[in-house]
């Protein structure tokens, strides 16, 4: 067998470099900065993302106590959330578009303010469950439309990193989580904790409010004109019907509504496994068992106050934010199979690190090398799966199916969340610590493998540009 996809990812990076931006006009300056605002108000569902998945790690401290709670029914509510996810992940893509990103975006808000008053006010551990399982919906929709929502208004040449806002908020959120849970560790006020989710939801559903719709939607709806009024306001150059002839010949390969058959399509059947791909990935190498049990593994590891432990795993959430924030820096440039590759490296070496820091040292060193060890693997981890499988997922799926392979893409990557989530503290207790890292670090070596064989490079591509590469076939592995 003669693998030829490699050439083929080369093949597109060369014709990527010489029409990136010829198909496509460069919005002025003034109206970037409506783009950049309006990109800025939809990655709020990315923050409150984040938070509502941070906030259960410092809470879990005190809802064991609370609710007198065995391993399994603490994993099970802090999995709650991700059961709502997988769930709202699958069908918010249909939604979208049904009725449109924006009208989903403003329901999304609705859910997460309705999920954060009823945690907060829950009296059993069932009703916490439920008000988790309320905002993983939330989640759910948010993760399978907002990248969605960002890259179909922004120009080819900024849409990596405004697309990555969506990343940098969720980190965002995790670390406005970790903060809040020191803020309140010391009373242990847990419902605090989750309230506090109240306050953002209802700045992200108002200000979705004075939000367009996506034009790409409109022009799939058959709503032309209002969609050239939108790319009118967003690009301010006389050349936006090229951009809108592309976007109606995007939609001419099909019926104007996608069906759920034509994600086999032999053509996309490689986008739908790269994106698949990096969904499983993604959970499977373990990051959000630093998300959600890093207090946990740290008064393991021989932090012993709460305070203490969450403290440090603000470290770890500051460390998250600004690695994301280089990303974004590098990701238009440097392109996303380079900061791929080389992030998923470093999340083989440092797991390897995490495992031998609890096989091998003492209680007083542990501690500290746990805490380095979880900080490089969540910087290796912000600079390619973390940002990189969001943005990939949003841009490599033809227009009038890519909300429903969006939406598949991030049910999947919360079924495995789920997944890692109901397993991590039995393997625990099974497996020992270190075992269970160097497991998750396996995994990671499978990624790079299936990083370097079936991601292919997008840097600098319209959408409609990446969606003809697919149809031209150019992508298959032949013998």
């Amino acid at each position: 067998m003669a693998d030829v996809f490699p050439g083929s990812l080369t093949c597109f990076h060369i014709e990527m470099v010489t029409t990136a931006t010829s198909r496509e006009s460069t919005p002025l300056p003034q109206k970037r900065g409506f783009v950049y605002k309006a990109a800025g108000v939809a990655a709020l569902g990315g923050l409150l993302f984040g938070y509502d998945t941070g906030v259960i790690s410092g809470a879990a401290l005190f809802l064991r106590g609370e609710f007198a709670l065995s391993t399994f029914q603490l994993e099970v509510v802090v999995a709650g959330v991700l059961l709502g996810a997988a769930a709202g992940a699958l069908t918010g893509g249909r939604f979208s578009d049904l009725f449109g990103r924006k009208k989903l975006l403003i329901v999304t808000a609705i859910i997460f303010a309705a999920g954060a008053i009823l945690c907060a006010a829950a009296t059993s551990s069932s009703m916490l469950v439920i008000g988790r399982i309320i905002v993983g919906v939330g989640i759910g929709l948010s993760s399978g439309t907002v990248p969605v929502y960002i890259s179909e208004i922004s120009p080819a040449d900024a849409r990596g990193w405004q697309v990555s806002l969506f990343q940098l908020a969720i980190t965002v959120g995790i670390l406005l989580a970790y903060i809040v849970g020191y803020a309140f560790a010391a009373i242990e006020g847990w419902r605090w904790m989750f309230g506090v989710a109240l306050f953002p939801a209802v700045v992200f559903g108002t200000g979705m409010l004075f939000l367009p719709e996506s034009p790409r939607w409109l022009t799939q709806r058959g709503l032309h004109a209002q969609a050239r009024d939108v790319l009118a306001h967003m690009r301010g150059t006389q050349e936006v019907d090229t951009e809108l002839r592309e976007i109606e010949a995007s939609l001419s390969h099909a019926e104007e509504r996608g069906r759920w058959s034509d994600l086999l399509e032999v053509s996309l059947r490689p986008a739908l496994i790269a994106g698949i791909g990096l969904a499983i990935f993604q959970q499977i190498t373990g990051i959000n068992t630093v998300i959600y049990y890093a207090p946990t593994i740290l008064q393991s590891a021989g932090i012993p106050s709460a305070s203490g432990a969450i403290l440090a795993t603000a470290g770890i959430g500051a460390v998250n934010v600004l690695m994301t924030l280089v990303a974004m820096r590098l990701i238009d440039r440097m392109g996303r199979r380079p900061l791929l590759l080389t992030g998923i490296a470093g999340m083989i070496v440092t797991l390897a690190l995490l495992g031998i820091s609890f096989r091998f040292s003492d209680q007083g060193t542990l501690a500290w090398l746990a805490v380095i060890s979880m900080m490089l693997y969540v910087a290796s981890f912000a600079i390619s799966l973390g940002p990189i499988f969001w943005l990939l997922i949003s841009e490599i799926y033809p227009l009038k199916i890519r909300s429903s392979c969006q939406g598949l893409a991030a049910s999947f990557n919360w079924g495995f969340n789920l997944l890692v989530t109901l397993t991590f503290l039995t393997l625990v207790e099974l497996l020992g610590a270190s075992l269970t890292f160097w497991l998750y670090g396996a995994c990671a070596i499978a990624s790079w493998i299936f990083s370097y064989y079936f991601i292919p490079e997008t840097k600098g591509r319209t959408l409609e540009q990446i969606e003809e590469f697919w149809r031209a076939g150019r992508s298959r592995r032949v013998a």
